[in-house]
This record gives structure tokens, C-alpha cells and sequence, in this order.
């Protein structure tokens, strides 16, 4: 939720990482994130937590990724 709404609002991803167990907005608005993206026009409950588990996980090994981290790669893979 927290990466979705960054980017709707513009922010530069590439510096952002999730924090564990940071809160942020209200279920309502995660769920409004969730159905804007998830790029089913009536996705059911099993499709926007399939959604969700694979957003996670690809997240989760990008904010792991050497290749990802802004102090390694500098400005040599901007926007990637």
C-alpha cells in the first residue's frame, strides 16, 4: 500500500524502503489502492490477495537487491 500510494503522489520510489510494522492511512484507502492497481475491473477477495502477496513479494526482493539499492547503482540505472 505504502509503495502505491508514493507513486500515485509522484514520489521517487527508488529511495523509498518499507518500514516493518509502519501504519499508514486507514483500510479503506488501502483497500482503494489495492482496486485501482490491481488492473481487474471486479477482482474478487482471492484475486486482490493474490495480488497483494505477489506485489509483496516482488517489493520484498527488490528492496533485498544490491542491483536495486540506490547507493550501489548511483544514477547509472535511473527510473529501473
Amino acid at each position: 500500500f505504502q509503495y502505491l500510494k508514493r507513486f500515485d503522489q509522484g514520489y521517487n520510489l527508488d529511495t523509498f524502503c518499507y518500514e516493518a510494522h509502519s501504519v499508514e492511512g486507514n483500510p479503506a484507502e488501502c483497500l482503494q489502492q489495492f482496486l485501482l492497481h490491481c488492473g481487474i475491473p471486479d477482482p474478487s477477495w482471492s484475486e486482490l490477495r493474490n495480488f497483494t502477496w505477489f506485489l509483496n513479494v516482488q517489493l520484498r526482493d527488490c528492496e533485498a537487491s544490491v542491483f536495486c539499492n540506490p547507493d550501489f547503482v548511483q544514477d547509472t540505472l535511473q527510473g529501473f
